[in-house]
């Protein structure tokens, strides 16, 4: 009988056990985390300087193009067009170079952008673990939380650990 009764109260125990679950608002999380916040304002540095070059490609061009019309009126019909063939190859040439370069610091970003996510993701585990928490669910924008109280929401937390580690 006294078996029975330390059973039931072992089974009564552990079913008013309760999860501990807690929430990261996800759009909050990657607006205040220094290294996501340095990264965008990397990229925008990145694509400025992509977009100067382009410019001042695109107007040599230009310019280029302008001079030849004007030369190419002195010329004979054949050699304006083997000049012109020339002047286009070089544009493509040139549309072909710009859109590699964007490519690739496009390619960079991304994966910068997926190392941030990671440290994200590998760091909010991290804190699960540490604080005991038996889930630790994603809010904001597209996340899969709709509601949580403030005392459940361990956003705060988890952006200062990342940022003091950035810092380091």
């Amino acid at each position: 009988m006294k078996n029975v009764v330390w059973i039931m109260a072992l089974i009564l125990f552990t079913s008013c056990q309760q999860d501990k679950i807690a929430y990261v608002d996800n759009v909050k999380l990657m607006e205040e985390y220094q290294e996501k916040v340095d990264a965008e304002t990397k990229f925008k540095s990145d694509e400025t300087v992509l977009t100067k070059k382009r410019d001042s490609l695109s107007q040599a061009y230009q310019l280029e193009m302008q001079a030849f019309q004007t030369k190419s009126q002195s010329m004979s019909q054949k050699k304006a067009q083997e000049e012109y063939g020339l002047l286009q190859q070089k544009g493509q040439f040139l549309g072909q170079q710009l859109q590699q370069e964007a490519q690739a610091a496009q390619t960079a970003n991304q994966v910068i952008l997926d190392s941030i996510i990671s440290t994200v993701k590998k760091e909010i585990k991290a804190y699960g673990k540490a604080n005991g928490y038996t889930y630790i669910l994603g809010g904001g924008d597209g996340g899969s939380v709709l509601y949580g109280t403030e005392a459940n929401n361990v956003t705060d937390a988890v952006v200062k650990i990342l940022n003091d580690k950035y810092k380091k």
